[in-house]
Formats: C-alpha cells, sequence, structure tokens
C-alpha cells in the first residue's frame, strides 16, 4: 500500500529556508544593535555578537556629543519630513485627479511627458536646481527640500494615484455632477475618501525615502544646525581623527524607530494601497 508520506516536507522545507533567510537580512541590524550596548573598544575586537557587559554610554555620549544635539537632527528631519507628505500627498493627488477624471487639451501629451521624467537620472537635473535656488537664496534652508514637494514634482506618486483613481467607477462622477458637485467637490468629497489605501502607500513610500534622504540634504545643508538625521550620523565619522562608531551605530539605532513606528502604525493601510493600486474593479 502506498501512501504519502510526507505531506508536510516542501512547507516546512520552504519555512526553513525563509527563516535562514530572514536571519541573513537581520543579522546587519543585530549586530548594529548589540555593537551599539558594547563598549568601544569591543565594537571590532570582539568575534560574539553578544556584548560582555550592556553600556548605555554610546547613546548619551551620541545624543550629546557633537557640536549640536542629536535631538536638533531629529526636529530637522521631521519637520522636512512631515511637509513633504503633505506636499506630495496633496499635490501629486491633485494632479492624478486631473490625469484620471477630468478632460482637457493634450492630456494624454503631458501625462507621457510626466511619465518620461521618471527615465531621468536625478543629476541630470541636480545642477540646474542648485543654481535655480541659489539665485533664490535658498541654499542652506529646508526650501530646496520642500518645497518641490507641494508641486509635484513626484511623478512615481502621480501615476501611482493614476492607476488607483482609474479603477474607480466613474458613475460616481456622474451621479454627482447630476447633484450639482464641482470637480474639486467631486475631489474633496468622493475620489479622496474612497483613495484612502492609495494615500497613506505614498505617505509612508514619501516619509520613508525622505527620511533616509542623504543626498539632497548633503547638497543644499551647509551649517550643522540645520542637518538632518542622515547628516547628522556621517558627523561621527571623521576621515582626518578618530571616529565615534559607538555614537554612530547608538544613533542608528534611535534613527530607526521613527520609520519603524509609521510603518506598524499604518502597514494596514499600505499593504491594501500596495495590493488595489493599478488593479480594475
Amino acid at each position: 500500500m502506498t501512501t504519502k508520506r510526507y505531506p508536510v516536507a516542501k512547507p516546512l522545507a520552504a519555512h526553513v529556508a525563509l527563516l535562514v533567510a530572514s536571519i541573513a537580512m537581520l543579522y546587519p541590524l543585530l549586530w548594529m544593535l548589540a555593537s551599539s550596548f558594547k563598549p568601544e573598544d569591543e565594537i571590532f575586537s570582539s568575534a560574539s555578537i553578544w556584548p560582555s557587559s550592556f553600556s548605555l554610554e554610546s547613546y548619551i555620549r551620541g545624543w550629546q556629543g557633537l557640536e549640536v544635539s542629536f535631538g536638533r537632527f531629529f526636529w530637522n528631519s521631521l519637520v522636512v519630513s512631515v511637509l513633504s507628505v503633505i506636499g506630495n500627498v496633496v499635490a501629486c493627488s491633485l494632479a492624478a485627479f486631473a490625469f484620471a477624471r477630468l478632460k482637457f487639451r493634450g492630456q494624454k501629451l503631458w501625462f507621457a511627458l510626466m511619465l518620461g521624467t521618471l527615465m531621468l537620472p536625478h543629476h541630470v537635473t541636480l545642477i540646474p536646481q542648485y543654481i535655480l535656488f541659489l539665485n533664490l537664496d535658498w541654499v542652506n534652508t529646508f526650501l530646496p527640500l520642500v518645497v518641490p514637494k507641494f508641486l509635484a514634482s513626484d511623478a512615481f506618486f502621480i501615476f501611482l494615484l493614476v492607476q488607483f483613481f482609474r479603477g474607480l467607477p466613474r458613475e460616481l462622477d456622474e451621479a454627482a455632477m447630476m447633484d450639482g458637485c464641482s470637480p474639486w467637490r467631486i475631489y474633496w468629497k468622493i475620489i479622496l475618501p474612497l483613495s484612502l489605501p492609495a494615500l497613506a502607500t505614498a505617505a509612508i513610500f514619501t516619509f520613508i525615502w525622505t527620511w533616509d534622504d542623504f543626498f539632497a540634504p548633503l547638497v543644499y545643508l551647509n551649517d550643522m544646525g540645520s542637518y538632518t538625521v542622515q547628516l547628522g550620523l556621517r558627523s561621527f565619522v571623521d576621515s582626518t581623527g578618530k571616529s565615534d562608531w559607538g555614537g554612530l551605530f547608538a544613533m542608528s539605532t534611535v534613527a530607526l524607530i521613527p520609520i519603524l513606528i509609521f510603518f506598524l502604525l499604518f502597514q494596514r493601510l499600505l499593504i491594501e494601497g500596495v495590493a488595489t493600486t493599478g488593479m480594475k474593479r
């Protein structure tokens, strides 16, 4: 008599493989977390990931060890990230509504040009943008990092929202227009409430990408008092002198907390938005 002797072998093997892969991906984070509690002389000399003794000295030194408190860097990053989220969600949703629900001359041409900007490398526009912001006397302020977000400069999020808006039934617009609703009222009262998952997806990605951005603040910010978290972390590494690795690992660990909290709070909307964006209903 023949029977299936290994009904759980394949799922078990898959779970083991996923577990091993997860440990491999999480190891750098675990090593950084453990190193933030190690004494300075033990970070690179010890072969064990587990610290011989736990110490909060690196956190205290990292928070107050620079010319400016690390709390200032946190505040700067929070201001830039929150304003970027507001700007992207408002401006990109308005542009997406126009492309997805309104009719105007050259609509397909402008949409194609907008998508074409996705293929432009950032370095192509870097120098013209810097010259523009320099002439506007915006360098060493947050304006170059925030103002473009309010001008719908992220074509990726416009495209994402356009795909979601196109999946909403047009009968809703027609019924609203029969009741006397203007396009603005349709956008505000109908489209936005139904598009919460897509808007949350855009907001989450904007927050994470802005919080982790290193290049743009490096180009436009010169004064340490206006540094963001990523520039503050770079200040712990000195190529001409001694680097504070303990403080760097400690503050890197702290810098992950806002992203983790933001993701945990909105992960349901993120998953729903990614799953439904671009699908026809």
